[in-house]
C-alpha cells in the first residue's frame, strides 16, 4: 500500500484526467523489502520527481553554480596578492637604490672632507715642482701623497690653452683680443690648480684668460683641446 504523500503531482491534462497521465511512486521505506537491511538516508531519492531532480541538477534559474563563484573569488584574491607582491617588490627596489645612493654620497663626502685639508699641501708640492725643488726624499714623499689622493678619486684640472669654463675656472684677469672677428676665451695662465672628486668641485682653478680668434678647434672643457697641453684633466704631479 502506497502512502498518498509518496506520489508526485500529476501533470495537468484536463479536468477529467485525460489519457497520458503518469503516476510516479518513490519507495521511501527505511527497510529494504528484499535484503531486509536499513537503507542509508543518502540512498533515498533527493527529489520527488524528474522535474525536481532536474532543477536540483541544473540549479535555480539565474543563479551561478557554487563552484564558479568560489573560483572567481579565489582568482580575485590571487590578483590582489600578486598586486601586493609587485608593489612590495618595487618599494624594496627603490629602497635599495636610495640606500646605495645615500651610501655613495656619504663616502664621497668623507673623501672630500679628508682630501680638502690636503689641498694646501698639494699646492706646496706643485710650487716645489715648478721651481725644480721636488727632488730626493721630498719627491718620494710627494709621489706617495699624490698616489693616495688619486686613489681617493682626486683629480686636478686647469691647463693653459683650454677653453674657459666659469663653473670650474676662477678668472682673475681677462685680456681682450685686438683682432676682428669671432673670438673664444681660453686659459692663458694657471695661477692655481683646481681639484674635484667625482662630480664635486673642491676648488676652482685660479686662471688668467684671454680672447683669441675662433678657429673652430676649441671644444668643451672636459674634452681635448688643441695645442701641446692636451686634455683639460691631468695628473696631480707631472
Amino acid at each position: 500500500m502506497t502512502h498518498p504523500t509518496d506520489r508526485n503531482e500529476r501533470s495537468a491534462g484536463g479536468a477529467d484526467g485525460a489519457e497520458g497521465e503518469r503516476v510516479v511512486v518513490n519507495d521511501r521505506r527505511r527497510i529494504d523489502p528484499v535484503t531486509g537491511e536499513v537503507r542509508s538516508p543518502d540512498a533515498t531519492p533527493a527529489a520527488d520527481g524528474p522535474a525536481e531532480a532536474g532543477r536540483a541538477a541544473d540549479g535555480e534559474p539565474g543563479r551561478a553554480p557554487a563552484g564558479d563563484a568560489s573560483s572567481a573569488e579565489l582568482a580575485a584574491q590571487l590578483d590582489e596578492r600578486t598586486a601586493d607582491l609587485q608593489r612590495l617588490s618595487a618599494e624594496y627596489a627603490n629602497y635599495r637604490r636610495r640606500v646605495d645612493r645615500d651610501r655613495e654620497a656619504v663616502l664621497v663626502g668623507a673623501r672630500v672632507q679628508f682630501v680638502g685639508d690636503l689641498l694646501t699641501v698639494l699646492d706646496d708640492v706643485d710650487r716645489a715642482e715648478q721651481h725644480g725643488d721636488l727632488t730626493g726624499p721630498f719627491k718620494a714623499v710627494a709621489d706617495k701623497l699624490t698616489a693616495v689622493v688619486q686613489k681617493l678619486g682626486l683629480e686636478a684640472f686647469g691647463l693653459q690653452g683650454e677653453p674657459f669654463d666659469p663653473s670650474v675656472h676662477e678668472a682673475v684677469q681677462h685680456e681682450a683680443s685686438t683682432e676682428p672677428g669671432p673670438t673664444v676665451t681660453v686659459v692663458s695662465s694657471v695661477l692655481r690648480r683646481g681639484y674635484r672628486i667625482a662630480d664635486r668641485v673642491l676648488r676652482p682653478a685660479m686662471v688668467m684668460v684671454a680672447d683669441r680668434p675662433d678657429d673652430g678647434t676649441a671644444v668643451e672643457p672636459d674634452g681635448a683641446v688643441d695645442g701641446p697641453q692636451g686634455s683639460g684633466k691631468h695628473r696631480l704631479a707631472d
